[in-house]
């Protein structure tokens, strides 16, 4: 076994547990935590297998920016998961389906390409060779115009996501004061605006 595989081995293991690890603590800060470490061990492959953009990127983007901004707001905020919670075995059937089936299709496409692999080379996208062009701009020629309407979904599913996080972790207070935008729109020059007379050389009494 070369230092490559025994590497290879080492950030999977620990990777795999992270992952369950993620998924299994009840503390969401222990989790973002344990999601950080899965991060960084994914980065580690990708630089064995020679992908450094992308292990640079999933260092920087993911683990620099989006899981500690995480990790700050669920600390800041104090959101009350238990009561979060509280629908969780109403959509669980719903959720074991969409599970059930993202494995089938992981099992398919894992099968074919173990018991086919002639059928997969018409489905790989051609990749320039490394002489020719670096990491980067190979990726980039890639996702970029074959599947740049994928990327945009992507995006679009993201943004989706972000927005529906925002609503399920806003907390309306009552003592709150906020903007009526109908009430600020409808409102009259009469209930806004009041000229009055002032003397010369005396000031406005209230």
């Amino acid at each position: 076994m070369t230092i490559a595989s025994l590497f290879f081995y080492l950030f999977a293991v620990v990777l795999l547990a992270s992952a369950l690890m993620v998924i299994s603590s009840r503390n969401p800060v222990h989790s973002v935590l344990f999601l950080i470490l899965a991060f960084l061990n994914g980065a580690g492959i990708f630089m064995l297998t020679g992908a450094e953009f992308l292990a640079l990127i999933l260092i920087v983007v993911y683990v620099g920016a989006v899981l500690v901004l995480f990790l700050f707001v669920v600390m800041m905020l104090d959101v009350d998961f238990a009561q979060l919670r509280q629908g969780f075995m109403q959509y669980l059937p719903v959720g074991a389906l969409v599970g059930i089936v993202l494995l089938v299709e992981l099992i398919l496409v894992l099968g074919a390409y173990t018991l086919a692999p002639a059928v997969a080379e018409h489905v790989v996208v051609p990749i320039p060779p490394p002489s020719e062009v670096s990491n980067t701009e190979a990726l980039g020629l890639v996702l970029y115009t074959r599947y740049a309407f994928y990327f945009q979904v992507c995006g679009l599913i993201l943004l989706v996501a972000m927005v529906g996080a925002i609503v399920l972790t806003l907390r309306h207070q009552a003592n709150a004061k906020r903007q009526n935008v109908a009430a600020q729109v409808n409102r009259s020059v009469e209930d806004s605006v009041e000229v009055r007379d002032v003397a010369s050389g005396r000031g406005l009494q209230l």
